[in-house]
């Protein structure tokens, strides 16, 4: 009998040894990068003085954005009718409406003296330029969303608006750091470029480019 236990105890054992240790959880999945992106490299250098003409500078720019600006509220008002009846977005409106975002998002770059590359007429996606804006094309978008999307976005519109004052106070000591150094501040930098990336977000989600909420961050 007590050989019969030593045995069953042995076995016990070894089959307590070959159980395999219970594996760890799997970490969380990473969270999706949001689909509409902008992002300006710091420059080393930027010039002292050409804040100072760079808003005569943009005069052709501002000229040709009455033109864009006529045509960009015909496009969006022809594709939201279009996603309300279909449920998706025309391909050929939906990548002329980001081409003059992204537009924008350079010459606001370029006047905010994030950059003193002179902006291209171009609405093209250039990897070259130091700012870039792009949106990733939405298979589908949601009715309802669009039809309700100017109310969604209040929340970030109230935002943006008190980020508006934050940012012409970042401007001025922006601006002052580069007269006397003549080099951005990297942190006065990333902060002007997390408010733009915020406001570039909302109304790239305004203009129906995603259905995805824009996140409250500057990242």
């Amino acid at each position: 009998l007590t050989a019969d236990r030593v045995s069953s105890h042995g076995r016990s054992s070894m089959t307590t040894a070959s159980a395999p240790a219970a594996s760890a959880p799997p970490p969380p999945p990473a969270p999706a990068a949001y689909p509409i992106t902008y992002e300006v490299d710091l420059p080393e250098r930027l010039s002292r003085w050409k804040w100072l003409i760079k808003g005569i500078l943009l005069i052709p720019h501002i000229l040709i954005f009455y033109v864009l600006g006529l045509l960009l509220g015909i496009a969006y008002f022809v594709a939201w009718v279009a996603i309300l009846i279909t449920g998706k977005f025309p391909r050929v409106l939906f990548d002329f409406m980001v081409g003059v975002t992204r537009w924008t998002a350079r010459i606001t770059s370029y006047g905010y003296h994030l950059t003193d590359k002179y902006p291209p007429f171009s609405m093209a996606e250039g990897k070259a330029y130091p700012v870039r804006f792009g949106a990733a094309y939405p298979e589908k978008s949601s009715r309802v969303k669009a039809f309700f999307r100017w109310l969604l976005a209040i929340p970030h519109w109230i935002v943006v608006g008190v980020l508006a004052y934050v940012l012409a106070a970042l401007l001025l000591i922006h601006i002052v750091i580069v007269i006397i150094t003549g080099k951005p501040s990297s942190g006065i930098f990333k902060l002007m470029a997390g408010i733009t990336r915020w406001n570039m977000r909302v109304v790239g989600y305004v203009f129906l480019f995603t259905d995805q909420y824009p996140p409250f961050s500057l990242n």
